[in-house]
């Protein structure tokens, strides 16, 4: 429920400290997406690999994307530098110091597994190295994180499969599962039965949905593979039925903009439907996907989310950090602590 403030009397000049200020969760961060140029020559150095382009500025230069699959093809290829649990304790180290500068109080973080077994990578490997960076940065930074296994959904059931049996000796270490990956052509249909033995171990289950793929597959993300959250979801505006149904159930959409507009989803951020989703009553917040590839961290999304969207205020920048605490896989005393911080936040803002 929204709380007594006075969002009218936010001056619109104070609202980008705002929403830097505010504190706020990620839930679609993808951490192999977070893995800068810099530490990408870095790691490409320590463990003896030579990448493809001479210098940072060069890979840099690479990241001009026309469509999701243009953005995998490099993404893939920067992932190839990780091989030891130092690896990957130091990207999301270095995530967690950029989150924690921006007020992320809480961070779901999606890994892809597959993209490092296929490189002999032990899973193992992959997972202690992230979840000493969660450990490290609740203790250091106060930033609450978890972890969330994602299938890439290109690759088959079997596989699918094979990743979660592998990963099952260390299922204390993540809350979840998710499908992301090369959506057209990959209907949430295929995972069915991973799914299902998924949601029988007692995990979390959400999907990437209409992204690119159309509003067909949001529905079967729902029905086919029950998930909790639909990681995108922007184009469930074509759906006027569906809208209905995400907002009646309070289906929580991590709405990715810089990601979008990046990706060609829509042209320029003034384009953007996350008002529409907002007006709608739909539980929508903002994320930044692969902020080393999109072009920024959460506040770098909100900023530019806000700047081109000029009809959104302060009560949709309140909005969307209370979406992300109510969809966030934490207990409820722990969500109430954050959105009392919300609140005190946005009352001093208007007093």
């Amino acid at each position: 429920m929204t709380p007594a403030i006075a969002f009218d009397r936010i001056p619109r000049d104070r609202l980008p400290a705002l929403l830097q200020r505010m504190p706020k969760a990620e839930l679609h961060i993808h951490i192999e997406g977070s893995l800068e140029p810099e530490l990408i020559f870095a790691l490409a150095q320590r463990n003896g690999l030579t990448l493809a382009y001479p210098s940072v500025e060069a890979l840099r230069a690479a990241y001009a994307f026309t469509d999701l699959q243009s953005f995998l093809d490099i993404y893939y290829a920067g992932a190839s530098v990780l091989l030891h649990e130092q690896d990957f304790f130091d990207m999301a180290w270095a995530y967690f110091q950029k989150a924690a500068a921006d007020h992320v109080v809480h961070a779901e973080l999606f890994f892809d597994p597959q993209t490092h077994t296929e490189r002999g990578v032990d899973i193992g490997v992959v997972i202690r190295g992230l979840h000493r960076a969660c450990q490290q940065a609740q203790a250091e930074l106060g930033v609450s994180a978890s972890l969330i296994l994602c299938f890439l959904r290109h690759l088959s059931e079997e596989a699918a499969f094979d990743t979660l049996e592998a990963a099952l000796p260390y299922r204390e270490l993540f809350i979840g599962v998710g499908l992301d990956s090369s959506e057209v052509g990959h209907p949430p249909e295929k995972f069915a039965r991973v799914f299902a033995k998924c949601r029988a171990l007692g995990l979390h289950v959400v999907a990437h949905a209409g992204e690119e793929g159309p509003p067909a597959y949001i529905h079967a993300a729902l029905d086919v593979l029950q998930v909790e959250r639909i990681d995108h979801g922007v184009r469930s505006v074509e759906d006027p039925a569906l809208m209905q149904r995400l907002a009646a159930n309070r289906v929580p959409l991590t709405v990715c903009p810089l990601s979008n507009v990046k990706l060609c989803v829509y042209r320029t951020m003034a384009d953007h439907q996350l008002p529409a989703l907002l007006s709608a009553g739909l539980c929508a917040m903002v994320n930044s996907d692969d902020p080393a590839y999109f072009g920024g961290y959460m506040n770098d999304n909100f900023l530019a989310t806000f700047d081109g969207l000029p009809q959104l205020g302060a009560r949709e920048a309140w909005q969307l950090a209370a979406n992300s605490f109510e969809a966030s896989f934490v207990p409820a005393a722990q969500k109430a602590v954050w959105q009392a911080e919300l609140d005190r936040v946005f009352a001093d803002a208007a007093a």
